[in-house]
């Protein structure tokens, strides 16, 4: 029986060996170098904005792969704990054998200022297996983006909030503190006791009030006397009657 079970054991790892050996021998060999753009030399990983990292990828083999999906992840640079994943980009698309080809891959980042350890793979399948290789494994400082006073989205940003805060605080103004209606006019009523000029009419119509006149330029006219006829020298309606009959036999 302890025969037997030693058997069985070798056999095992002689199967897990073949296989191991087998799967090798089978996977490709596929070089990646990595780098960043030339606009960012120093390597530096920028937060809130698009991050991209060059893959060149070379096929060594003898045989055509299909290249899957770039993904990636930060780790803690002393412990190695997991911090996050990035995104994974999919291609789907073949590499020949004994060829190369540059593939760009694009991430974001918003964790605090500091180094962070970043890991970049990419996975390739031959038929129906699949592999994956390390595409970038080393560490990276986090960096915040650059403040700038000509920043339109930022300036547009304080601009809206501007207005809100100018339209909430009128409107709290008319609310709390509504304008004042406005006072009419009040009529002057004239002073009884003033003095009321006297107005003149012309002959042609025109008015005109004394007052505004000087003195000696008013032309008052002079009273005229009453005539007054003693009883002597009444006449009698007969002799006035004479008269006037004589008067009008003369005018004939």
């Amino acid at each position: 029986m302890r025969f037997l079970a030693c058997g069985f054991a070798f056999l095992s790892l002689f199967a897990l060996a073949a296989s191991a050996s087998l799967v090798d021998s089978i996977e490709p060999e596929i070089v990646i170098e990595a780098s960043f753009p030339e606009q960012n030399p120093f390597g530096h990983i920028v937060n809130g904005e698009r991050n991209q990292i060059y893959l060149v990828v070379e096929n060594r083999s003898d045989q055509n792969v299909t290249l899957n999906s770039v993904g990636g992840s930060f780790h803690h640079p002393d412990s190695g704990a997991l911090v996050k994943n990035i995104t994974s980009l999919t291609y789907g698309f073949p590499l020949l054998e004994k060829s190369k080809l540059q593939i760009p891959y694009t991430f974001y980042s918003e964790f605090k200022p500091g180094d962070l350890h970043l890991n970049i793979w990419l996975e390739h399948s031959v038929d129906d297996l699949k592999f994956r290789v390390t595409a970038f494994d080393s560490v990276v400082t986090i960096v915040e983006p650059e403040g700038s006073w000509f920043d339109y989205k930022l300036i547009s940003t304080y601009l809206i909030v501007a207005a809100f805060l100018g339209g909430a605080s009128y409107f709290l103004y008319l609310t709390y503190f509504p304008a004042a209606k406005p006072k009419k006019a009040k009529r002057v009523r004239p002073d009884a006791s003033a003095p009321v000029s006297t107005v003149t009419v012309t002959a042609s119509g025109a008015r005109y009030e004394e007052e505004w006149i000087p003195e000696h330029h008013l032309k008052k006219p002079k009273a005229r006397k009453p005539t007054t006829v003693s009883s002597g020298e009444e006449v009698s309606g007969g002799e006035t009657s004479g008269t006037e009959g004589r008067r009008r036999k003369g005018k004939k």
